[in-house]
């Protein structure tokens, strides 16, 4: 009999199709928050979009951090949770895309414990695996009341919607998990004007790993009526809603849509269903090649699925059905989406050659994805067979 536990993360609110900066403004209000330090990258800083939210949110601005980089490094995480220790901070915004927003959960740990230098953040790493999911660290005690996060996406990433971040560690070059209940945010707004200033291969692409935490979810064997429900429904607003925006972007019903798809794309999450290879490699792809992990779902999810289908033929199907395409493969369905959208599918076209492959593997068999894959993978000469697949 299916059995699991299905959790609800600490978001209180999610804010959808209303300017963000008034409605940051109007949370920050309700919150009770006086200094509200805004976390983000350099190319959002200069937008009109920061403008809007440093303006609406008036004598509740407390200063920015616009120091956030690709992976969210180690670095620009103590970077800025000193910035906004110095800012006295009782409130983060984070306003950007995945990196930006996994960056400033892991601030809040350091500040939580006091964290000043990347070798200190080591102890609040996430434990093991552990039906899926990837446990707090014992070592995290956050302080009563202690100071939360709100989060405006400007890319279709979903790390907003996740109690857990991904951290990349330049020492060694890998990518790690730190995990808490109390890192996500408190409130998201999503606001489909935020995303207009986003590039389009960007938009895309993070599109793209929107549909690859829909499928992995709905190909896993703890996939459940949840999952179905929330799964199928993600890949039928992303599938028909991507074209949509390469075609028109100033479609703002769409890019609402696309941020619908994202939220229902991320929503099994909460049900303890894992995601497996495609997002275990590309891990490793962003943290060791510096490839962009929308792209690392381009080129390695159709080669997952291809993979995988001597296993789970039955999830594959319902993938197919999402795409309204149940006579065609699951594998080929996603490739030819990434090829309609004009985005990379090969490993050759992001700039992995052969010559990597042995490291990706290796770095790969340490990766939750890849130990929840359906179809196990017990070594890395089976991660070679996928990368050779993805070549």
């Amino acid at each position: 009999m299916l059995n699991g536990i299905h959790g609800h993360q600490d978001i209180e609110r999610v804010v959808y199709g209303r300017p963000a900066g008034a409605a940051l403004r109007a949370e920050a209000e309700r919150l009770g928050a006086r200094r509200v330090f805004v976390t983000t990258t350099k190319s959002v800083a200069q937008s009109a979009l920061l403008a809007s939210v440093v303006a609406e949110l008036g004598d509740r601005y407390a200063g920015v951090y616009a120091g956030i980089t690709a992976h969210s490094p180690r670095p620009c995480v103590i970077e800025g949770a000193q910035r906004a220790r110095d800012a006295k901070a009782d409130l983060l915004v984070a306003v950007g895309g995945g990196s930006a927003i996994d960056a400033s959960k892991v601030m809040l740990i350091a500040l939580w414990q006091g964290t000043t230098t990347i070798e200190e953040l080591d102890p609040y790493r996430a434990g093991a695996p552990k039906e899926g999911s990837a446990p707090p660290s014992d070592a995290i005690a956050p302080p009563p009341g202690a100071i939360r996060m709100l989060a405006v996406p400007t890319t279709l990433s979903a790390a907003e919607f996740k109690s857990i971040a991904g951290v990349s560690d330049p020492r060694y070059g890998i990518k790690e998990t730190f995990s808490h209940p109390l890192i996500v945010p408190r409130v998201i707004v999503l606001d489909p004007a935020a995303t207009l200033a986003t590039p389009m291969d960007l938009m895309l692409s993070t599109g793209v790993k929107a549909v690859d935490h829909a499928v992995e979810r709905l190909c896993s064997p703890q996939a459940n009526p949840f999952t179905f429900g929330t799964a199928s429904e993600a890949l039928k607003l992303l599938t028909q809603a991507l074209p949509v925006h390469k075609e028109k972007p100033d479609d703002i019903e769409a890019r609402l849509n696309l941020q619908f798809g994202m939220w229902l794309s991320i929503g099994a999450g909460t049900s303890g269903v894992a995601v497996g290879a495609s997002h275990g490699i590309g891990h490793v792809l962003g943290a060791a090649c510096h490839v962009p992990h929308g792209l690392t779902s381009c080129v390695i999810l159709p080669p997952v699925l291809r993979w995988n289908l001597p296993v789970n033929a039955d999830r594959q199907l319902r993938v197919s059905q999402a795409f309204g395409q149940p006579d065609r493969p699951a594998a080929d369905l996603v490739a030819d989406l990434v090829a309609t959208l004009g985005l990379p599918r090969r490993l050759s076209e992001v700039g992995v050659g052969k010559d990597r492959f042995q490291e990706i593997a290796g770095k790969a068999m340490h990766d939750r994805g890849v130990l929840n894959n359906p179809r196990p993978i017990r070594s890395p000469a089976e991660v070679l067979e996928i990368l050779e697949l993805a070549a």
